[in-house]
């Protein structure tokens, strides 16, 4: 049970908050404190300080509007450090995690009495590399030998003055104090092209033996993680700290309380932190390069003892490799039947999916060889870039200077990791899946290759919440995921199958404070056209339309396929057209900013944009007073993933289209009536351009689910 100090320490934070701010109480806000503490202040301990008993979970929906922000972390902050455990809130967006750390908690400690300290933790991604600035300063005058040898690893220096120019600036402002080698603190936007070659991965950094470690933008960051009590990151942190066991980059989950904000994104994002895959025709190219370069290095440089048996061993094992690949790449073109030049826009690149996720016996004997070649590979250069360290650590027996260790250990980190993303994928394309649980989604895409076409072979979990529920759920000291759109068809069922919520999970929804009938309206009119019949459906939306949204100032017009978006596009007369921005042309952030600026000069705007845009985007006030849905946003069945799962839940006697289909749909169109009410003074109207929700037997659950404006039904 909370105690009593807990709550009153709560409540009284609350209260301060509001007085502070001149803020009356919400109800919903109000509601989810009192959830979060319920279930997060009661957690009993061991005597060392660990969770005992069952997993502490708590999923909250708190519509938009209700403060989630503040509500969560007024119960979880003093939760936290009453538990003497550490907080860890991680966002799906980069957008919400500079929120919360640039404005929501500095305006928590200043109004609400509670002390505590915070710090944002990124991926090494987002941070400069000094090292590798250095190398592209000297205009490649540093360039070694080992890195000529291997350019298209990444190692390829070549600056021209525009780069120059921005590498300069760089070096100029964090010699200043100025700049703090994060990405996203850089005043302008920087391409990733150019971005790439500043930045490093774990595989190619030599951490403390690198020159510049003491000004490393990245460790610094790191070293204020170690000391604070709140740690803001994004879903893909934590879960690559857990695949890696825990406790590797964020603190051990044993003893962190997590916040997983914006949590309908979580088991997507899981399931694509397992997913593999691997590209058939440019991994054989790679592997000719391998075996190629390291014959070059070592008549370079004859190595004595471990060093040089090791390297010798490679190029044998990757030739090997490489007629294995050729193999395979027969084999599955055979299978498949691709044909080079097919069509490689969009979606539409040809693929072809085991059904079941079953590969067929021939396919599984040449993967198994793969594997083994695969795994030999990676033993080679694990045991390769452990030598490097001892030589780096200046361990004399290895046979080279700790200088020309420091030169090759980026270049066989990048080698090591190639050849663990082939491991993996060989292994999970190949295993047994076991019988009880949900089999990988495997499948075959047609890949541009350039010149020639490529094959991309691809494995994925289906449910992340096997994976969930063994890393995270059951280890973690206790967490909370919240969002807008937890539930669908009003129900968490679909979440709890997705993310693999313990049974003893607390659910909750909390309202929001808008009043959606005062201050909207659904609209369904007879457009006298079925979506089904694409044509005439695009047709009717063509000819209705600019009449439709006449009367608003800013519309968005929601489309669920880009092929339907651009006809209506060109459909419309060229006058009307002008108003219309479409997503694509521009950069999301440029598109919506354009889109502001007409509204404020007095014009007419509208925004068609895709599922991008019925997500994350806030346009308040007359910048979105008309939302129009052309149509229910069911999921393009050609995703090798969703068919697996809609194949298996068949299997065992289920109906995916009312199981999975149904309701992931209803909750996109929920997100997307989400985009019109961004403040309690909004006003507007959502018109959704698809009468199957009355139409169809379906179509009820899905109209009961969205918000309750006032209905008006054509």
């Amino acid at each position: 049970m909370l105690s009593t100090e807990l709550k009153s320490q709560i409540q009284g934070a609350y209260s301060q908050f509001l007085e502070a701010k001149g803020l009356k109480p919400r109800y919903g806000q109000r509601l989810m404190i009192a959830e979060v503490a319920k279930v997060l202040g009661a957690i009993k301990a061991d005597d060392e300080g660990r969770r005992d008993g069952e997993p502490a979970v708590v999923a909250v929906e708190a519509g938009t509007g209700t403060g989630k922000t503040v509500a969560y972390s007024l119960a979880v902050i003093p939760t936290a450090k009453a538990a003497g455990k550490r907080l860890v809130i991680a966002t799906a967006t980069v957008a919400l995690q500079e929120q919360i750390v640039h404005k929501d908690l500095p305006d928590l400690m200043r109004n609400s009495g509670l002390s505590f300290s915070f710090a944002l933790a990124k991926g090494r991604g987002r941070y400069l590399c000094l090292s590798k600035l250095d190398a592209l300063l000297q205009e490649g005058q540093a360039q070694s030998a080992t890195a000529q040898l291997f350019e298209e690893e990444g190692f390829r220096i070549d600056v021209d003055e525009r780069s120059e120019k921005l590498f300069g600036s760089m070096i100029e402002k964090l010699a200043g104090n100025r700049w703090d080698g994060d990405r996203d603190s850089w005043p302008e936007e920087l391409a990733d092209p150019d971005w790439a070659r500043l930045t490093t991965d774990h595989s190619q950094c030599t951490g403390r033996h690198c020159p510049n470690f003491q000004q490393c933008a990245f460790y610094k960051a790191r070293e204020g993680m170690t000391k604070v009590d709140v740690i803001v990151t994004n879903h893909d942190m934590v879960l690559a700290d857990l695949a890696l066991g825990g406790g590797a980059v964020l603190p051990d989950p044993r003893d962190t309380l997590y916040v997983f904000d914006e949590g309908h994104h979580l088991p997507d994002k899981a399931i694509g932190h397992f997913a593999h895959f691997t590209r058939l025709r440019s991994t054989a190219e790679w592997l000719a390069q391998v075996e190629k370069n390291l014959t070059k290095l070592l008549a370079q440089h004859p190595l004595p003892g471990d060093l040089g048996r090791l390297i010798e061993a490679v190029p044998e094992i990757a030739r090997d490799l490489r007629s294995q690949q050729q193999f395979m790449f027969s084999a599955c073109e055979q299978l498949a039947d691709f044909r080079a030049g097919e069509d490689m826009e969009g979606r539409e690149r040809p693929r072809h999916r085991f059904v079941g996720g079953v590969v067929p016996e021939h396919l599984i004997e040449l993967g198994i060889e793969l594997k083994k070649g695969f795994a030999k590979l990676n033993d080679l250069f694990t045991r390769l870039t452990e030598l490097l360290k001892e030589a780096m650590d200046g361990e004399t027996g290895v046979g080279i200077a700790s200088h020309q260790a420091e030169e090759w250990y980026p270049l066989f980190g990048s080698l090591l990791t190639r050849a663990q993303g082939n491991w993996e994928l060989w292994t999970a394309f190949t295993v047994d899946d076991p019988e009880d649980s949900p089999p990988m989604a495997r499948w075959l895409t047609l890949a541009d290759g350039g010149a020639l076409f490529d094959i991309e072979v691809n494995a994925s979990p289906i449910l992340a919440a096997e994976t969930l529920r063994r890393n995270l759920w059951n280890v973690c000291y206790g967490a909370l995921v919240t969002s807008a759109t937890l539930t669908a068809l009003n129900s968490f069922d679909r979440y709890r199958m997705r993310a693999g919520l313990p049974r003893c999970a607390v659910t909750a929804v909390v309202p929001s404070p808008f009043h959606h009938a005062d201050a909207g309206v659904l609209r369904v009119p007879d457009l006298k056209a079925d979506p089904r019949d694409a044509a005439a459906h695009t047709a009717a939306i063509v000819r209705d339309l600019p009449q439709l949204v006449e009367a608003s100032r800013g519309t968005l017009v929601l489309f669920s396929s880009r092929k339907q978006m651009q006809d209506v596009f060109d459909g419309l007369e060229r006058d009307w057209r002008r108003r219309v921005l479409i997503q694509g042309n521009l950069s999301k952030q440029e598109t919506l900013n354009k889109h502001k600026a007409r509204v404020d000069d007095g014009e007419k705007s509208v925004l068609f944009g895709l599922a991008s845009f019925a997500e994350g985007v806030d346009l308040p006030g007359a910048y979105c007073e008309h939302v129009v849905i052309a149509k229910i946003p069911f999921a393009v069945p050609d995703d090798p993933v969703e068919a697996a799962l809609a194949e298996w839940i068949e299997a065992r006697g289920g109906n995916p289209f009312m199981e999975i289909a149904v309701p992931d749909a209803s909750l996109r169109l929920v997100q997307a009536c989400g985009r019109l009410l961004r403040t309690e003074e909004d006003r507007g109207t959502i018109t959704l351009l698809d009468r199957r929700v009355v139409t169809q037997r379906y179509g009820k659950a899905i109209l009961n689910a969205l918000p309750p404006f006032r209905r008006e039904i054509g």
